[in-house]
């Protein structure tokens, strides 16, 4: 454990949403576990995943050294990870700036680089695809713009080759919904799902193994993100070159708002993918000393609970993982306003959720019952999510005109999805459980070490219901 003295700060809401004070509340000692603490203390492939999401610190922590003696058992069982995680192009890529590439096995050298030679040219059909939709929406006048993916290139993604993008995403006008729908089913997608305000479009195709993960797939999927009628986002447009076309994305604080809603909506959930860290990560330190924009963020921001906790919670728990990387102009609001309690999921959970193999772990509930109590309600009910009451939705869009057998490949693998599903929701069900009376017990040490320095007399004044802005889904 390591004492680590921080201030938290008072916050208060007003009608324009949570301000925190400037000055400090109260000093608060605490006795956490650091990230190495914790790592000391985990198995060996939780250090050798935390190995390579650290390789991508300057300088280079002495945790790469880790890196240097692995099996080839090791590399096996690695590149799963890498693959699951979106890492893998990226830790090549990393090996190659730091002309470490000599640590890999030639087998894994050849297979990264085979991956890499696929995914530039599956990226390649996924732009061709984005341009093609895209100057189909601009003849018919839609209001729309692209949304993650393309849109965080450079500042997140050097090479968009290098990122495991697996779907399009656009918002797009409520009313402009039915216009872009019938597009899209003119390129050979269909509706697949409905939830919230977001539009799941998949081609009628079989779904492919992780094996084609890096080769052009024939099922390809695209959401549309609603926004609703007289929103402000898609009337602060910004127009950039892509692939031929002039192409809408947001403005800079709301791209950047829109990636931390994101990856906090996939923190808060059973799995997420590592990669979105660093893409975040890396887009703070490109705009580390541009005042003006955090400036500019904070005021775009609001100041409302959702945005500030979900800033927070994201760059605590990168910070926790690798090393500081976030200006003050960020942290100041965010990290220094986020619930202790938060601070604490984040430093006895955050290995464990992070470095999970899919479909992960129910951990995130116990953080979602500490937002709860803090005043930030869920979309979704914990008991609903330890044992949801329906089943998962289709993997693969029936074709109309479908022969015996694919009817029975697709009943064969829904059926194996389903099985795989409901062993996830028992196991990780029993594991939740003997883990939150862990939790309780860790709570209570907490409590009494900050007893009567951080305290909150009564529930926040104000109803945070509803969305994270720029997450619609559900």
């Amino acid at each position: 454990m390591m004492h680590d003295t921080r201030a938290w700060f008072l916050c208060r809401v007003n009608d324009s949403g949570m301000v925190c004070t400037a000055k400090p509340l109260v000093y608060v000692p605490m006795s956490m576990p650091s990230a190495n603490t914790a790592l000391a203390s985990s198995d060996r492939k939780t250090q050798i995943r935390a190995a390579v999401l650290q390789c991508f610190c300057d300088p280079l922590p002495q945790s790469f050294d880790r890196l240097t003696s692995l099996s080839a058992r090791d590399w096996q069982r690695l590149l799963y990870w890498l693959d699951v995680s979106g890492l893998a192009l990226y830790f090549f890529d990393r090996l190659d700036e730091l002309q470490r590439r000599d640590l890999l096995p030639e087998a894994v050298a050849a297979r990264l680089e085979q991956n890499l030679l696929d995914n530039t040219v599956r990226t390649r059909h996924l732009m061709d695809e984005s341009a093609t939709i895209q100057t189909e929406f601009q003849r018919a006048n839609l209001s729309y713009a692209v949304l993650k993916g393309f849109s965080l290139c450079p500042i997140s993604v050097p090479r968009p080759e290098l990122r495991s993008q697996l779907d399009l995403d656009f918002l797009v006008s409520a009313d402009n919904a039915l216009g872009a729908r019938h597009i899209l089913e003119r390129c050979g997608f269909r509706l697949h799902a409905i939830s919230g305000r977001s539009w799941e479009f998949k081609t009628v195709h079989p779904p492919g193994s992780l094996a084609d993960l890096y080769k052009p797939n024939r099922l390809r999927s695209i959401e549309l993100h609603l926004e609703p009628s007289g929103g402000a986002l898609l009337r602060r447009l910004q127009w950039r070159d892509f692939h031929g076309i002039s192409s809408p994305v947001l403005p800079a604080a709301d791209l950047f708002l829109g990636q931390a809603a994101h990856l906090f909506k996939h923190i808060c959930s059973a799995w997420s993918r590592t990669a979105h860290l660093i893409e975040f990560r890396r887009h703070v330190i490109a705009r580390q000393d541009d005042l003006d924009f955090w400036q500019k963020l904070r005021a775009t921001a609001g100041g409302t609970p959702q945005t500030t906790w979900a800033l927070g919670l994201v760059s605590h728990l990168i910070t926790h993982l690798m090393s500081d990387f976030a200006p003050r102009a960020l942290t100041c609001w965010t990290v220094d306003c986020l619930p202790p309690i938060a601070r604490l999921w984040v430093e006895t959970y955050g290995l464990r959720t992070t470095f999970a193999i899919f479909p992960g772990t129910k951990l995130y509930l116990i953080l979602q019952r500490e937002f709860e109590t803090a005043g930030l309600p869920a979309k979704r009910p914990v008991q609903r999510s330890l044992l949801p009451l329906r089943l998962p939705p289709p993997i693969a869009v029936a074709p109309e005109q479908e022969s015996l057998t694919a009817r029975v490949r697709r009943h064969q693998a829904q059926m194996k999805f389903v099985l795989s599903r409901l062993r996830f929701h028992v196991v990780e069900g029993v594991r939740f459980a003997l883990e939150r009376k862990r939790w309780q017990k860790t709570r209570k040490t907490f409590q009494r070490q900050s007893s009567g320095l951080y305290h909150r007399s009564s529930p926040l004044p104000i109803d945070f219901a509803g969305n994270l802005p720029y997450e619609t889904k559900e």
